[in-house]
């Protein structure tokens, strides 16, 4: 069954495709290794909560980490911090290790980080555990209106 991620690329008509792995854990890291990608194309779409109650997305790649300070001077906010696993949930409708903006509940600001945007393809999850979509940035961005922004630690 193709998900809500899925279906919005159809809806569009991008392209991707699909890589699917037996999801154990959570973590880009371990999906990387699971469907033989590098780590650096496999993003980590992390939910976060700004000071103003608001929520946005955060793609970095797999094996980095988002300096919040970073992430909130591109925001705007004096203080962003990773969303609770039950508030990304709740506003993307999606279970944590399934976390996308594609297809997500609510739309979302999306911020990715400048330096993962350079890959000319990337590898998102597709709104479910186990499921992934490897696609090209630009459409990527495209699809999602991403901001670039450097946002490693």
């Amino acid at each position: 069954m193709a998900t809500r991620g899925i279906q919005q690329l159809r809806k569009l008509g991008i392209a991707y495709e699909t890589l699917t792995y037996r999801y154990v854990k959570v973590g880009a890291r371990i999906a990387a290794a699971a469907v033989s990608e590098p780590e650096e194309i496999v993003l980590k779409s992390l939910v976060f909560r700004a000071d103003d109650g608001s929520f946005l997305f955060a793609l970095i790649a797999s094996n980095e980490n988002v300096s919040t300070r970073k992430l909130g001077r591109a925001t705007g906010h004096k203080r962003v911090e990773a969303a609770s696993p039950r508030d990304a949930q709740r506003v993307t409708g999606y279970l944590v290790g399934g976390i996308s903006p594609l297809g997500a509940r609510q739309p979302l600001p999306v911020y990715l980080d400048c330096s993962t945007s350079r890959r000319p393809t990337l590898v998102i999850n597709a709104g479910a555990r186990g499921k992934l979509v490897k696609l090209a940035t630009d459409d990527l961005i495209r699809v999602t209106d991403a901001r670039l922004s450097d946002l490693r630690a």
